[in-house]
């Protein structure tokens, strides 16, 4: 164990600080009662200090879109479903995720959102459920991806009540196809209740997806998979979330769902500010290759890359320090940027920003510890060692 468990005031001193802003080379960072209190290069003598060495000390991750990991998923309903995938994540460095739903039966959906509510009240042992995500059951056959369309149903407000009801506080994104709507008038309901409206499993066009966006929607699920593409005289769903200022997008950064070139084009068109770095990690993260389910629908995981018996993707599983590492590699981002998207820009779009997701005075001691090859050597939530 690097840090006691009675230890409440410390120093972690680190040859690299990841901070949203740069990289600190030889810093410590001062912890007292789980929050960060000084960045300094001036130590008191009579506070412990825990010398990481030549690692380096990033900002813990957060993960908005996940679905689960090592066998577990988020649609199993059970507490010791979420404990597992919260322990697992805590092995890659991150300290907050926002359990992710997958289209399935309308029952077994609700009670995915119920134990959800449970557990965001309650507290999990490893990283912490940030958030509660559907993303299912009101999609477009046509970019159905890893989802069973025999669930498919049209959004109600009735239904969005029952969803929102059974989260008890805790739904954080709502993911639909736009072109589906009675009205775009239901993104605004959706909205208005706190809850970010993400475009995806969709076909919409491009003027269908600028519509959604001007009545609320915020953003786009995992860019370029799962909605309608770009063509020169169909500039689609993508293009238009692609040429949206405002607009956040998602993207899974494996290097399998977006080719590299793809991801750095992604990267000049949005900005650091603007993209998200996600798993989409399925049950079978953590795991051998094999047989496995995603929801209630059957995957294989061949070579680490998981797809439907019929070869679409579904999901991944990818862990976020690996994602960080590959965007860094793969596209013009620097270092500071690509930490970001898997913590700042999480945090803001769940607006938690002046909590966590970056290391800086006043925010949650919230780390991950990185050595040179990017493997994850310790994280930390709330001052405490959670891996």
């Amino acid at each position: 164990m690097l840090i006691p468990k009675h230890l409440n005031r410390y120093y972690l001193k680190a040859a690299k600080v990841v901070t949203a802003d740069a990289v600190l080379l030889d810093h410590a960072v001062l912890v007292e009662q789980g929050k960060i209190t000084a960045i300094t290069m001036q130590i008191a003598p009579e506070i412990e200090v825990i010398d990481l060495g030549e690692h380096s000390l990033f900002p813990g991750f957060i993960d908005l879109h996940i679905h689960g990991r090592e066998g577990c998923d988020i649609m199993d309903g059970t507490p010791e479903s979420l404990e597992t995938i919260s322990r697992s994540l805590a092995k890659h460095g991150v300290t907050g995720f926002v359990g992710t739903t997958v289209t399935a039966d309308w029952d077994v959906s609700i009670q995915a959102y119920k134990n959800m509510a449970s557990a965001y009240q309650k507290g999990l042992t490893g990283a912490q459920l940030l958030g509660a995500y559907n993303e299912g059951l009101f999609f477009a056959e046509a970019h159905k991806g890893a989802h069973n369309e025999s669930f498919f149903l049209e959004l109600t407000k009735q239904r969005f009540d029952e969803i929102y009801a059974a989260c008890e506080g805790c739904l954080s994104s709502f993911a639909l196809a736009p072109e589906l709507l009675k009205s775009p008038d239901m993104i605004r309901y959706i909205t208005d209740k706190g809850v970010r409206v993400m475009l995806g499993h969709t076909d919409a066009n491009f003027e269908q997806t600028t519509q959604a966006l001007a009545h609320g929607a915020c953003g786009g699920v995992h860019i370029f998979n799962g909605m309608r593409g770009i063509h020169h005289r169909d500039p689609g769903c993508t293009g238009a979330l692609l040429m949206d200022k405002d607009a956040m997008v998602e993207l899974i950064p494996d290097g399998i769902h977006l080719h590299p070139s793809i991801m750095n084009m992604v990267y000049r068109l949005k900005g650091a500010d603007k993209i998200a770095l996600i798993t989409d990690c399925v049950s079978a993260g953590g795991l051998q290759d094999g047989r496995y389910r995603l929801g209630e629908l059957p995957i294989v995981v061949e070579q680490g890359v998981a797809r439907t018996e019929s070869g679409s993707l579904a999901g991944s599983t990818l862990t976020m320090e690996v994602g960080v590492e590959r965007f860094y590699n793969l596209t013009d981002a620097s270092l500071v940027e690509a930490t970001n998207m898997a913590s700042l820009v999480p945090a803001e779009f769940l607006n938690k920003a002046e909590q966590i997701g970056s290391i800086a005075v006043g925010k949650q001691a919230n780390f991950a510890l990185l050595d040179k090859d990017f493997s994850v050597q310790a994280t930390i939530c709330a001052g405490k060692q959670i891996f």
